[in-house]
């Protein structure tokens, strides 16, 4: 069985055993074929989401993908590549600081089981970079907060022991919740399961409660929307 994997700028083709996953493929190549061959990986139980990987052009986790052979092998897209698989996540990362998604005003609060269950799948989120790497808005806008950041947000929103939630929703206004597309990429390849584009579709609701409105619908001064033409301009 074969499979090929990018490598810088090349793509190689190797040989691996049938019926494993691509994470026993990648260390049976790097202790039999190629001991230079680069990648990353850690708990190898779809825990620690650090094997994350694009294979035929779709986000997996190395650890749980079952090799079918002739697959394309590549890094995350949107990310700094180190060497053949392995890149750099720190940029991603720091879209956490950005939105400030934490607990700014702690205050007491009786959680239910209901409550618990508001954001129960979103505490899942292992900081894999799938979401991330699948995103087409990083295509034209690197600055995007993106879809784990802004998942995060919508958790602590959601969460009754916060006491200033409008703190985080005035931190994703610029390249956050407006700038998604929705186009529901992110919400494919979770391994975890996770929305992030109903999360951010919630988000929009809860930043129009404090005030804020979708930028990409202009008005002019009178209020007639702005469509980019004008409509008694003739043709």
């Amino acid at each position: 069985m074969k499979i090929k994997i990018q490598r810088d700028k090349s793509i190689e083709e190797f040989e691996v055993s049938p019926s494993m996953t691509l994470l026993a493929a990648l260390y049976e190549i790097k202790e039999n074929q190629d001991a230079s061959l680069t990648f990353m990986a850690g708990c190898r139980a779809s825990v620690c989401g650090t094997c994350a990987i694009r294979v035929n052009g779709k986000e997996e986790l190395a650890c749980a993908y079952k090799i079918k052979g002739d697959e394309l092998v590549e890094p995350l897209q949107y990310h700094l590549v180190l060497r053949d698989l392995k890149v750099d996540k720190n940029k991603a990362k720091e879209t956490l600081v950005k939105t400030t998604a934490w607990l700014h005003e702690s205050k007491e609060a009786t959680l239910t089981h209901n409550d618990e269950k508001l954001t129960e799948k979103q505490t899942d989120c292992i900081l894999c970079d799938s979401c991330y790497s699948a995103c087409p808005v990083y295509a034209v806008n690197p600055d995007f907060l993106g879809p784990f950041a802004l998942t995060r947000a919508y958790r602590y929103t959601t969460d009754k022991r916060e006491g200033d939630a409008k703190a985080i929703i005035d931190n994703i206004q610029t390249n956050g919740v407006w700038d998604c597309t929705l186009c529901g990429e992110c919400t494919a390849v979770c391994p975890k399961g996770i929305d992030p584009k109903m999360d951010i579709t919630m988000l929009r609701g809860t930043s129009l409660q404090f005030g804020h409105s979708d930028p990409n619908f202009a008005t002019q001064s009178f209020g007639t929307p702005d469509f980019g033409f004008d409509p008694n301009g003739g043709f």
